[in-house]
């Protein structure tokens, strides 16, 4: 068969999920999508100026592991090397790999976002130094695209840094297609393109043949589900439940591990709060489902192995999820900061600056319900 004939006999690579961006920094970011046929990738990249982006061939930035080019249907550039608090442009290409014998790989056509009758996507890098910045949290959405929708609706986007999503978004994980028909193509349509978000993982996700892959579709700056970023005056600290119950419990049928999972996450945080950037934050906060407050195993696990280190690192708010139910538990002599666990049908925004933090919170019709305000510990009491 003759590679024309090939190449007509195949249906077209296309582009079926994404891009949205993960791991955001200063510095770098990593772009994500899907193709329905396996493919080399790559990203061509533009500064946000006044040029056309047809106006000068674009560097190349290839998906790349171990010395090779990527070939697979699930599509990650990591862009590296960023200017801070910079705009880019950018386009994904995907070309299809026919064949891939030893010394020759026939190649097919090419899939790419259009930048000729659209404007072509762009990205902000993350601002250490930024005076102002605000976000939203969403959790626990169990797959329900319209509650999602309706929380978001009114958005300004172009004042929006982040989204966080702090897990449950999905009530199991069966397929590919199930994680994006839940609440991930929704979310590519309303920002992910060009407004990052960023995932802590719930205790749903972990559940279902296709949970294991869950990494590959959001990787993180660290390369783990725990890890830390900055974004102006505030440090997130993001962490990883795991389970909510012992890990012999008869629903897990002996393949959870999270009691060593926590134990390791807790031996990178001892050190994660010693770095400069989390230190010299204006306000930090922690990012993690389960909240530490309750008797479930899960629960106290958090409670014993994350909160005595995080009680000696200055944070300012805990932000939890999990109880469908909106929660504030003000400082105690066991948890020496707030917990504020929103509930399923609210969304919290955030505003802070170098000398507070203003949280507010709004149900599925925009109405504010509850506000909080937090003041930076170097200008007085907090409030």
């Amino acid at each position: 068969m003759s590679i024309s004939t090939l190449l007509l006999s195949q249906s077209r690579i296309a582009i079926t999920h994404g891009p949205y961006l993960q791991g955001l920094t200063e510095n770098e970011v990593t772009i994500v999508w899907t193709t329905n046929k396996e493919a080399i990738s790559w990203v061509e990249l533009a500064p946000d100026d006044n040029s056309h982006f047809y106006g000068e061939q674009r560097p190349r930035f290839y998906a790349e592991s171990y010395g090779f080019k990527v070939i697979d249907s699930v599509h990650m550039v990591k862009l590296k090397n960023l200017k801070p608090n910079t705009t880019y442009r950018y386009r994904i290409y995907s070309q299809e790999v026919l064949s891939n014998q030893p010394y020759n790989i026939t190649y097919g056509r090419t899939a790419a976002s259009n930048v000729y009758s659209e404007a072509p996507l762009k990205f902000t890098t993350n601002n250490p130094q930024k005076k102002e910045i605000s976000f939203l949290v969403l959790n626990d959405i169990h797959g329900n695209n319209e509650l999602m929708d309706s929380l978001l609706t009114g958005t300004q986007w172009e004042k929006t840094d982040m989204v966080i999503f702090n897990g449950d978004m999905t009530t199991d994980l069966r397929s590919e297609k199930q994680l994006f028909d839940n609440f991930m193509d929704k979310a590519v349509t309303l920002f992910a393109k060009e407004t990052p978000f960023y995932y802590a993982r719930g205790n749903h996700e972990t559940r279902g043949n296709f949970a294991p892959t869950f990494p590959r579709y959001f990787p993180t700056p660290t390369g783990q589900l725990y890890y830390m970023f900055r974004q102006g005056p505030v440090c997130f600290i993001v962490l990883d439940c795991g389970e909510d119950k012992p890990d012999m419990d008869i629903e897990y049928n002996g393949i959870a591990a999270f009691d060593n999972y926590r134990t390791e996450q807790a031996k990178w945080l001892e050190e994660a709060i010693k770095c400069d950037d989390f230190r010299q934050s204006p306000f930090k906060i922690v990012i993690v489902h389960i909240p530490p407050l309750g008797e479930w195993h899960g629960e106290k696990e958090i409670l014993e192995k994350f909160v005595p280190i995080l009680n000696g690192a200055d944070i300012d708010l805990m932000l939890s999820a999990h109880l469908h139910t909106h929660v504030y538990r003000e400082k105690s002599d066991a948890i020496n900061f707030p917990v504020l666990v929103n509930h399923n049908r609210q969304m919290i925004s955030v505003r802070a600056d170098n000398s507070v933090m203003d949280l507010k919170i709004s149900d599925t019709k925009g109405k504010q319900v509850k506000t909080f305000r937090f003041t930076a510990r170097n200008n007085g009491n907090r409030k």
